[in-house]
């Protein structure tokens, strides 16, 4: 499980700390959006406020899984992992694969880390 939690703490990183940069700095061109993402999109570009800060939160999630603070990275970026499911689910499909690749990484190294979430999970008996 160690290689295997290392080599998603990579991925993951990676395409949030990459990802991330590319909606800040635009290094590479976007590709096009299908029509419902465009609308979803839209909307979020029109405040100027929405898309900057959740791509600074995608840069600071991912640089924290390279400096090995993964329970907080999670936490961080979980949200935005159930928005990129969601969104690839319904209104862009084609992306779908990628986003279950991300997803099952978050998941294995939640699972990996779960001491770290062992309050959040609690099971044990009720004390009186």
């Amino acid at each position: 499980m160690n290689k295997t939690a290392l080599a998603a703490r990579i991925l993951l990183g990676s395409i949030f700390l990459i990802f991330g940069l590319n909606g800040l700095l635009q290094f590479t061109p976007m590709a096009a959006m299908p029509e419902g993402g465009i609308a979803f999109f839209g909307a979020l570009a029109k405040t100027g406020y929405m898309l900057p800060v959740l791509f600074a939160t995608q840069v600071v999630g991912g640089a924290l899984l390279f400096a090995e603070i993964v329970p907080l990275a999670l936490v961080i970026l979980a949200p935005i992992v159930v928005h990129i499911v969601a969104f690839h689910l319904f209104p862009a499909p084609g992306g779908l694969p990628l986003a279950i690749v991300v997803a099952a990484a978050l998941l294995l190294l939640a699972y990996a880390h779960r001491q770290s979430f062992e309050a959040l999970f609690w099971t044990g008996t009720a004390q009186s």
